[in-house]
């Protein structure tokens, strides 16, 4: 698979390389590699002012349809944007020729996740039944990220189509597909990939951004993290337990279209863990992304995230980080704006020793209390976390630590439903309890990662509260219920 970086804008896209075809399926745990010479580009942006420009475009196939041996129309969608592309017909696709690729095209299932790199292009007339009519791609190489099964339980053409629109064809002697609401919730992952799906879940977004109200469930039918750290219960005759964290269901929505997912609600660990940074119920922050090229993707956005987070708390809260400075002294935590590594030769986890020595370490020689540690053993790493390609005894994993103790947990998760099953059941985990989030894959999955981040310990460790239970309104732990 071609490697290498090229910001190209506008300029002819390079020659083919040798080894490769332009087109094919990319191997299990793949997905995350360059194309030199095309540059990412989002579905809603494309125009006719980015006409000639090399792209290079990640989405799902909405549609296809082959034209001869030679010519295959892609429909690309990316959320609820869609463009045309056109595979074959003297617009490339590599080595393997035009009929190659169309017929490589051509036998996409739906819903499979691909890269598509090409020139944007103005069409002789619109392209219909898209977003972007005014464009499309003329596709030079093509790559199928994750395979969709060839028979989905439903389409989200049927999904996307309204009960009056079922209702006149069905007076014009017409039959169309009704996809009726439990068979939508059955299978929400596809339906939430429907526009209208789309824009409800986003407008509510906002809606959480003022509210910061929760939308994934906590009432769920077995561990998200693994271990018996649950509280289990009764849930009508099934059993069930509160969420350990909104992981699985992240997930979820990134399989049903959304590219970039948050949650601020309540997590529940039922852990014996008597310590001045642990909590029985706790508000997680949580982020879920897609990512292109790599999962440190998600490490930058950690650091822009929290560097803003902690910029605004000190212009912005002055007045209230004073006070608290009367009764719990502290010293204002140091983040510069600076890069540094430190390489961990072990198999195991850090205790909390080592890490609050590390903490001194990178404070004493960077001058920060804010720093991060990548590729963790994945023997330590929740089952969800993806290996690393060059050896999987190691993960694509990172913790982030603020004053020596660890405030961030992340990685890139696992999109391949058969490497889900095989490391959840190597963590004792019943695969059964967890079939509606492995199955979620099975219709095609971008590659992804994400985070979480418990609300009450960010503000222990940027205020130097030495306890966690200073920053919780009402705090539970195993010993305490009450008030």
């Amino acid at each position: 698979m071609p490697t290498g970086d090229d910001d190209n804008h506008g300029d002819p896209p390079p020659e083919e390389e040798e080894d490769d075809a332009g087109y094919g399926d990319v191997a299990v745990g793949g997905g995350l590699f360059s194309v030199p010479g095309y540059e990412w580009a989002d579905v809603a942006a494309l125009g006719r002012d980015v006409a000639g420009r090399a792209v290079r475009v990640r989405g799902a196939a909405h549609a296809v349809r082959a034209v001869g041996r030679r010519v295959a129309f892609l429909v690309l969608r990316q959320g609820s944007s869609t463009v045309q592309c056109v595979v074959g017909g003297g617009g490339g696709g590599g080595g393997g020729g035009d009929a190659g690729v169309a017929r490589f095209a051509a036998g996409l299932s739906r819903e499979s996740v691909v890269d598509v790199a090409g020139v944007v292009s103005l069409p002789r007339e619109p392209a219909r039944g898209t977003t972007q009519q005014e464009v499309e791609i003329q596709v030079k190489k093509l790559y199928c990220i994750s395979k969709a099964t060839p028979n989905l339980p439903i389409s989200v053409d049927d999904a996307a189509r309204s009960e009056e629109d079922v209702a006149k064809a069905k007076a014009a002697g017409e039959q169309l597909v009704h996809v009726g609401q439990d068979k939508r919730l059955d299978f929400r992952v596809i339906d939430l990939r429907t526009p209208a799906n789309q824009a409800i879940f986003r407008v509510q977004c906002e809606i959480e951004n003022v509210s910061l109200a929760s939308t994934r469930p906590k009432l769920i039918g077995g561990s998200s993290e693994g271990g018996a750290a649950v509280f289990k219960l009764d849930y009508n005759g099934q059993p069930a337990c509160l969420a350990q964290s909104p992981q699985l269901h992240k997930q979820m929505a990134i399989c049903g279209g959304f590219e970039r997912v948050f949650e601020v609600g309540p997590v529940f660990r039922a852990e014996d863990s008597n310590t001045h940074r642990h909590l029985c119920e706790f508000v997680g922050l949580d982020m879920e992304m897609a990512i292109k090229d790599h999962y440190f993707e998600v490490c930058d956005v950690v650091d822009r995230l929290f560097v803003a987070m902690f910029d605004h708390l000190n212009k912005n809260c002055a007045k209230e980080l004073e006070a608290m400075n009367r009764q719990y002294p502290f010293k204002p935590l140091r983040h510069p704006d600076a890069e540094a590594g430190v390489h961990v030769e072990a198999m195991g986890d850090l205790n909390t020793e080592a890490k609050k020595k590390l903490g001194e370490l990178v404070q004493a020689k960077y001058d920060t209390d804010f720093y991060m540690l990548c590729r963790y053993p994945s023997a330590v790493r929740p089952f969800y976390t993806m290996p690393c390609s060059d050896d999987p005894r190691y993960s694509n994993s990172f913790d982030v630590f603020v004053r020596g103790e660890e405030i961030i947990s992340g990685a890139q998760r696992v999109h391949v439903p058969e490497v889900l099953s095989r490391q959840a059941e190597a963590r004792g985990i019943d695969v059964g309890s967890i079939a509606a989030y492995v199955d979620a894959f099975r219709y095609g999955a971008p590659p992804h990662g994400g985070f979480g981040v418990g609300l009450e310990r960010v503000v222990m460790l940027f205020c130097g509260l030495g306890n966690i239970r200073k920053a919780s309104l009402f705090p539970r732990d195993p010993r305490r219920l009450n008030p």
